[in-house]
């Protein structure tokens, strides 16, 4: 190769690693997200699921090291030193078997999220208790879902049935980030009385809605891990790019510094 073609190829392996030391750093703060949310479901999942503490970690390690070899990539395209972009294509090769072990992981585990979520909610649900600060945070969280998602419950507002402070109470009172149009509850946490009870009062005698949350939060988390999906998937594209104009330009500058030796 001629040297136009080393620059070329030299330029083109630094912008790439500079996106792909943007796109390490947008997996990061996926990673760092997941862990310090606390207005979403997110907070209830990684406080109750030690496999979503673990998804957050990993994303934060790749992401770290994603960006750690963006900027190894840049140093050695622009100074085209061999041995950074051997350590880059190395490195690069093990990022991407990894993504892909993971991908499958996760698809593997997906029944076993979709168990988790019912298990997680519904024990939410059952000790729900405004009066007691354990939970309170969880609780809060909860509270948020069912307001944004205008829902109730998990499958659906019987679920409350199961919850010990309101069967205590005869099921006189209902959630108040349940509450439906009709009520003027200023509330949006804890539970609310009823305004007329009887003996015969149910679930659904409550003034809530009667959808459930569990198929708005399944949307929702598809839509954000979709996100996180379509990420790290142009992480892999730029990743064999990268790993393809490494080996190129590890060649041209062989080739380039032999034909620079004096012949006698």
């Amino acid at each position: 190769m001629g040297s136009g073609c080393l620059k070329v190829t030299k330029y083109f392996l630094f912008l790439f690693n500079l996106l792909f030391f943007i796109l390490g750093a947008v997996i990061l703060g996926f990673g760092i997200w997941i862990l310090v949310d606390k207005n979403s479901f997110i907070s209830v999942l990684q406080t109750s699921s030690s496999s979503l503490k673990i998804g957050a970690y990993i994303l934060i390690g790749v992401g770290a090291v994603t960006m750690l070899m963006g900027f190894l990539g840049c140093i050695g395209a622009v100074n085209e030193i061999r041995c950074l972009l051997g350590l880059y294509f190395t490195c690069l090769l093990l990022i991407l078997i990894a993504q892909i072990a993971a991908g499958v992981l996760i698809y593997l585990q997906r029944d076993r999220l979709r168990e988790e979520l019912d298990m997680i909610a519904g024990n939410l649900i059952q000790n729900y208790n405004p009066y007691d600060d354990k939970n309170r945070t969880l609780e809060n969280a909860w509270d948020y879902v069912q307001l944004q998602l205008s829902c109730c419950g998990w499958a659906a507002p019987e679920n409350w049935k199961n919850n010990t402070f309101l069967q205590d109470g005869n099921q006189t009172s209902y959630p108040c980030s349940c509450g439906n149009d009709s009520t003027n509850s200023l509330s949006e946490t804890g539970f609310c009385s009823l305004g007329t009870v009887s003996n015969t009062t149910t679930v659904e005698d409550w003034p809530v809605r009667k959808q459930g949350c569990k198929e708005g939060v399944q949307n929702w988390l598809q839509e954000n891990l979709g996100i996180i999906l379509g990420v790290c998937a142009g992480v892999a594209v730029i990743e064999l790019l990268g790993m393809i104009l490494s080996i190129c330009l590890c060649k041209n500058i062989h080739t380039e510094d032999y034909t620079k030796v004096p012949k006698y």
